[in-house]
């Protein structure tokens, strides 16, 4: 009994929308799947899309990565219902379009619908969103988003990490966006653990 409620409050949904930086959610996904943790996944039919543009993978490959992966037209699924238990959600990266559904509970789509979920269930929903420059549509998008529950979390690089490759950044990213549902991915480099003022002498 106790395995079996630890299993399922290890559960973390992964969105992947058609924003640039789809790399970020494929990263995450490889280190919550390395945590042990099960994961679910639902990529839009743009993600699939950047997906091939940007990454080396095809979008088949992302989904077998994945404990389950769903159709991001099937509503009936799984993590479209709150009794299925989870940590949270995570969408990396979070277009516009995705984050205004979003926000304002107008879901057409799983992956905006199971976010949608995980706020009235009072759960963690974390949202990568990868736009720039903002216009206040936007912004007020993303005030509404995070006055309903949601982390807004925009993909900025840490630059205290000193990073050397796309890489390293894009695992920064990852990692620390896994933070907010308490796992934590050994990837991510810390200010005061790996990290310290004295290295560079102060700021």
């Amino acid at each position: 009994m106790v395995d079996n409620a630890k299993r399922t409050h290890q559960r973390l949904i992964i969105g992947i929308s058609g924003a640039s930086g789809a790399l970020l959610g494929i990263r995450a996904l490889q280190m919550a799947q390395a945590l042990g943790v099960e994961t679910h996944l639902v990529m839009s039919k743009a993600a699939e899309m950047t997906i091939g543009y940007e990454t080396p993978y095809h979008p088949q490959a992302v989904r077998e990565m994945a404990t389950v992966a769903h159709r991001i037209e099937d509503v009936g699924a799984s993590i479209a219902s709150g009794s299925f238990r989870t940590l949270g959600m995570l969408v990396a990266p979070c277009s516009i379009n995705s984050l205004s559904e979003i926000a304002y509970g107008m879901t057409s789509s799983l992956l905006t619908r199971a976010a949608d979920v995980q706020l009235k269930e009072r759960r963690r929903v974390v949202l990568m969103v990868r736009e720039t420059p903002l216009h206040t549509g936007h912004l007020r998008a993303m005030l509404q988003a995070s006055e309903i529950g949601a982390v807004i979390m925009p993909p900025v690089p840490a630059w205290y990490a000193e990073p050397k490759t796309n890489d390293e950044i894009v695992d920064q990213l990852a990692a620390r966006a896994l933070d907010p549902f308490g796992l934590e991915a050994p990837q991510a480099k810390r200010w005061g653990e790996d990290l310290s003022k004295g290295k560079r002498g102060g700021v």
